[in-house]
């Protein structure tokens, strides 16, 4: 069914509860089809020799029987009775049954059939499998001492009884697999814009933290410049301008999911940043490139170095700062060292969103105060290492006559 099915109340979602209107209508109709096999008992009531009480009696009796078949298999499909309550109804169901049987005669034994469906439509398939029997060796029980179409009938119905309790339980299984999943689906759905918000709301921390900061030193920078050096404010000014445009363009691409940082970019923002806020900043031993570095290892790892760059700027205090990338093993492995306040200080929510980052690229994080004081940033991501071709073997190489 489609969603504008759903919109418009047409068609029948099966799995759902029909609570009202007609989705209600059209599932109640589905389960009332099944009853044109009642023409037996009807014409029985108008045809057969009754009498005016037995008639009357019989009309009521059916109704009711009828009554709570409907209300037990409509509602059991989407929302199951709890406890004795399913055994009292199919007890009910199956006591109508064999009375309105006993007392009005062999086309009253179809009601037989009815309550085996019902049972494979309320009862788990372990129990459905041994009561739909129980019920076919009921309706023989009763239906075989009958004088006139007793026995006929019995084995008429004997194969509709097992039949039809054994189909409805795999209608009832496809009804409830229907129901889980769509309650997976509604489930995935949720997870996934869980995910989105979480990773939206990582690039915009790591975006706008690390470009305010910058903003904001060049700022104050630019303030302390204008009295003695209006052109170096005004370059520091049309720095802010540069910077906040870049920031647009980022939260744009991070809005729209192909934000992918790369080493160089970052490596010179970081250059920028630590400059603007007087921090001295070596970064001569970072390689903007590696051939063993997939797309992804590389934009958790320049995450990694702008976060940690942000932190060095805004929360340690540090006058110096060192940036290393080296290899270790089959890792990668990014450094930013301070001679900050160390990991005592705030430094913020970023670290958490970073972890994550680099988990996603199968890396990981560490931090912690530093050999002589300050704090140590450590980002690892796997290498994917490139084999070369094996050179022939010497045995292989042909040699001319």
């Amino acid at each position: 069914m489609t969603n504008e099915d759903e919109e418009t109340g047409q068609g029948l979602a099966i799995g759902r509860q029909p609570e009202r209107g007609r989705p209600a209508f059209v599932k109640l109709l589905w389960i009332g089809i099944w009853l044109a096999y009642m023409a037996a008992p009807v014409s029985d009531l108008f045809d057969g020799d009754h009498g005016t009480v037995g008639t009357v009696l019989g009309s009521a009796g059916l109704a009711a029987f009828i009554s709570a078949y409907l209300i037990l298999v409509f509602r059991h499909t989407v929302l199951p009775l709890r406890g004795a309550g399913v055994l009292v109804a199919l007890g009910v169901l199956m006591a109508l049954g064999i009375v309105l049987a006993l007392t009005l005669g062999p086309p009253w034994l179809v009601l037989c059939v009815y309550v085996s469906v019902a049972c494979g439509a309320v009862l788990p398939a372990r129990g459905a499998r041994i009561v739909i029997p129980l019920v076919t060796v009921v309706l023989l029980a009763v239906g075989l001492p009958m004088r006139g179409d007793g026995g006929a009938l019995v084995a008429a119905l004997l194969i509709p009884s097992l039949l039809g309790g054994f189909a409805m339980t795999g209608v009832r299984q496809m009804v409830r697999t229907t129901k889980a999943l769509r309650e997976a689906r509604a489930t995935v759905a949720h997870l996934a814009a869980n995910e989105e918000r979480l990773r939206l709301a990582r690039d915009l921390h790591d975006l706008l933290g690390h470009s305010l900061s910058l903003i904001t030193l060049k700022s104050e920078l630019a303030g302390r410049m204008l009295p003695d050096s209006p052109e170096g404010a005004a370059q520091q000014v049309a720095d802010i301008e540069r910077v906040s445009r870049q920031a647009l363009v980022d939260v744009r691409e991070a809005v729209s999911g192909f934000r992918r940082p790369t080493l160089e970019a970052e490596v010179a923002g970081a250059r920028t940043a630590l400059a603007a806020a007087g921090v001295n900043g070596d970064l001569s031993r970072v390689p903007t490139s590696h051939p063993d570095l997939p797309p992804d290892e590389e934009g958790a790892l320049a995450w990694a170095l702008r976060e940690a760059v942000t932190n060095v700027v805004r929360h340690s205090g540090a006058r110096s700062c060192a940036v290393t990338l080296e290899e270790r093993g089959d890792e990668l492995r990014l450094t930013v060292a301070d001679d900050g306040q160390g990991p005592g200080g705030a430094y913020g929510n970023g670290l958490t969103g970073l972890s994550e980052r680099l988990q996603l690229a199968d890396g990981r994080l560490e931090t912690g105060p530093g050999e002589r004081g300050g704090f140590v940033l450590r980002a690892y991501v796997p290498l994917s290492r490139r084999t070369a071709p094996e050179a022939p073997a010497a045995s292989d190489v042909e040699v001319g006559p």
